[in-house]
């Protein structure tokens, strides 16, 4: 093989490496949003609604401001074994698409590249640790002049937002 491409070749690969490296760094990112939504129902009507959603998605209240109207829920937000998995996989052909390029141009030891495979199993255990963490959500219900709209505001992870807009059909403002 020339030898312009073997270290050209390397130079890519390592670039893959670091956006790979960012990739999985990046699956743990915090995602929290605040969204505005409206609601056709009054406020006493969705109230109760939003009420059995989170609990059915094993929330608990851990504070209430009646002044504000506000409501701040916990709950721990399971790590995904096909995202784990996916991750393992991904480091797995990026540390052999750099093994076999360091095995051509280092052949000598080739045989001993090959052994970073197994750090692959690292990512899927970093993501595990840091993807499950309890989440906050919290919620300012706020009635509207007329008796059929009703506003909200939450702070929450985006998955949450969008999860909650579907469920109880809430448009954005």
């Amino acid at each position: 093989m020339d030898t312009a491409i073997l270290p050209s070749t390397l130079l890519l690969t390592l670039l893959m490496s670091v956006g790979l490296f960012f990739f999985i760094r990046a699956s743990t990112k915090d995602r929290t949003e605040t969204a505005r939504l409206v609601s056709p129902l009054n406020e006493a009507s969705l109230m109760p609604r939003l009420k059995e959603y989170f609990r059915a998605r094993s929330y608990r209240v851990a504070a209430v401001d009646p002044q504000q109207n506000k409501v701040t829920m916990t709950g721990f937000v399971k790590p995904s074994w096909f995202l784990a998995i996916f991750l393992t996989v991904l480091a797995a052909v990026g540390f052999m698409s750099l093994s076999l390029v360091l095995s051509l141009l280092f052949s000598s030891q080739s045989i001993l590249f090959y052994g970073i495979v197994f750090l692959s199993p690292l990512s899927g255990i970093f993501y595990w640790n840091k993807a499950g963490r309890v989440e906050n959500v919290s919620l300012t219900v706020e009635g509207t002049d007329s008796e059929q709209n009703t506003k909200i505001t939450v702070i929450a992870h985006r998955d949450e937002i969008i999860s909650l807009e579907q469920a109880l059909q809430l448009k954005r403002v």
